[in-house]
């Protein structure tokens, strides 16, 4: 996992592309901008919650301090740090 930590600043907005169903967990930083790959399907919420708990994870933040801002049932999503 690449160190993110210098994006967790309060009212940052974090741009990412999720995969479902990926082969492992990961953040990746790529030239296209910030990846994130879960391993779980996206229904009823599964995928966006382990896309929280990744991110979370990478920015050294707690998972409550990341909102969801646009792109719920979207693979573009955008998270502001609360």
């Amino acid at each position: 996992m690449n160190d993110l930590t210098h994006l967790a600043q309060p009212g940052t907005e974090i741009a990412v592309r999720v995969t479902p169903k990926a082969s492992r967990n990961a953040v990746v930083m790529g030239e296209a901008g910030l990846r994130v790959l879960v391993t779980v399907v996206p229904e009823d919420g599964k995928a966006n919650a382990a896309v929280v708990k990744l991110l979370a994870k990478a920015l050294g933040v707690a998972k409550t301090r990341l909102v969801l801002i646009r792109g719920a049932s979207s693979r573009d999503k955008v998270f502001r740090l609360d």
